[in-house]
């Protein structure tokens, strides 16, 4: 029998209660702090993996990626490469096969990461393609943690100052999210916690469609 598709309405995801991340959020602004958090990341089986980007308002403006987020379901780490550099170390772990990196829509970060320095990452898990087989149509982060957990992520931070000085605690908060939630996602559905069959947001056909 085929796996219902399921998508969570926009209303119903919008009445959400906010999630709350659980890990230790760490701020690694040196490459000596790095090396040391990747050496702790390297003993770890996967991660979550994520990346902030300044936001371009003007015509003409273009920035690179500032924020590389790593985290475990303990602690999260957030790489601000924008002051120490893509450093040899962060290219290794991102080509390790010891450790998976899940993330969400990993094209786009790889293709900015590369914009700075050479990687191919292995090792990958893409959640949009993952989560189709099990029935789970929804292609954005928020929509699936929703559907999955009734919890809402918080978007407001996505258009902020990625390079700033000094990251605030909001910002903060929400790029350990993301990089959080897809490690929580991936877990949930693997360990088979998750059931097609009962969920209270299955599709009729006509309307079965990728929802973004």
């Amino acid at each position: 029998m085929p796996v219902p598709k399921i998508s969570i309405p926009k209303d119903i995801l919008s009445s959400l209660p906010m999630v709350e991340c659980s890990t230790n959020v760490e701020v690694i602004e040196t490459a000596a702090k790095a090396r040391q958090a990747l050496a702790k990341l390297m003993r770890a089986k996967e991660v979550g993996l994520d990346t902030e980007t300044r936001p371009n308002f003007r015509k003409g403006d273009s920035h690179t990626v500032a924020l590389i987020q790593i985290s475990t379901m303990k602690d999260s780490y957030l790489f601000r490469i924008n002051k120490f550099g893509f450093i040899d170390e962060l290219r290794d772990f991102l080509q390790s096969e010891q450790v998976k990196k899940i993330g969400l829509s990993l094209r786009d970060d790889f293709n900015g990461l590369r914009r700075i320095g050479e990687v191919e990452p292995v090792n990958v898990v893409e959640l949009q393609d993952y989560v189709g087989q099990y029935g789970i149509v929804d292609a954005s982060l928020q929509k699936i943690y929703g559907l999955l957990f009734g919890r809402r992520i918080s978007k407001g931070q996505r258009l902020t100052n990625w390079e700033a000085q000094q990251l605030t605690e909001a910002q903060q908060h929400y790029a350990a999210i993301d990089a959080w939630a897809c490690l929580k996602i991936y877990r949930y559905l693997e360990r088979g916690s998750f059931n097609p069959e009962a969920s209270p947001y299955i599709l009729p056909p006509e309307e079965e469609q990728p929802q973004q």
